[in-house]
């Protein structure tokens, strides 16, 4: 229904690197074999780690438009379990092995065992969680999730501009527009999108119980 967003959550399996904050910077670029992950996520939300309850509660709560994504790690013990690292998540994530001949992702990344770097739709680093805060017991990722999601924490990106289009457009579509503009006429201005517009998307479940009630 929207653009989405782009958010990176990635983890290793093996220590490797630092845990460097260097936030709202861009990505380094990194690949797996040909494949940029980063550049293909742009304008979505992309989630590197085992999540699937996290993935799940958050579309449920209306955080749709999320990419998410493992990185194994590169080293021999980890390459050996890869097949059971892709067999203990669902279809919806995505996980890459590392290329041998390619630099090391985490290296790349600044990045150590069971971080999480959480980028926005832009691909600038909004956090990065090392432990004890990237344990899913905590609320930390979660949070930090919901925080790339709905603020623009790192300023404007073009992409919010796409997704309020869309979202104006496809509310005209269904008859959706005029509550729209009874209710939030300064949140739907296509020529308008900004952070207010962008928590009025994360609400939408609950917008839409509203919108139905008065049916």
């Amino acid at each position: 229904m929207w653009a989405g967003l782009g958010l990176v959550l990635a983890l290793c399996l093996l220590p490797g690197g630092g845990t460097e904050i260097q936030n709202c910077k861009e990505a380094p670029e990194w690949r797996i074999g040909k494949e940029n992950p980063m550049l293909n996520s742009r304008g979505s939300v992309t989630v590197v780690a085992l999540l699937q309850d996290l993935r799940v509660k958050l579309e449920n709560e209306g955080l749709v438009n999320i990419r998410y994504m493992v990185v194994n790690h590169k080293g021999t013990y980890s390459q050996r379990k890869f097949h059971l690292l892709k067999e203990s998540v669902s279809d919806h994530i995505t996980v890459y092995q590392q290329d041998e001949e390619q630099a090391d992702v985490w290296n790349t990344l600044n990045g150590n065992k069971d971080d999480f770097l959480i980028y926005d739709r832009c691909g600038r680093l909004v956090y990065h969680l090392g432990l004890p805060y990237s344990f899913l017991s905590f609320q930390y990722v979660e949070e930090s999730i919901k925080i790339a999601y709905c603020e623009n924490k790192c300023g404007n990106c073009s992409y919010t501009v796409f997704s309020c289009l869309i979202l104006y457009i496809l509310g005209m579509e269904i008859g959706f527009d005029w509550y729209l503009k009874k209710n939030y006429s300064s949140m739907i201005n296509p020529k308008r999108c900004d952070l207010e517009f962008t928590h009025f998307m994360c609400l939408g479940r609950e917008l839409l119980n509203i919108f139905q009630s008065e049916l």
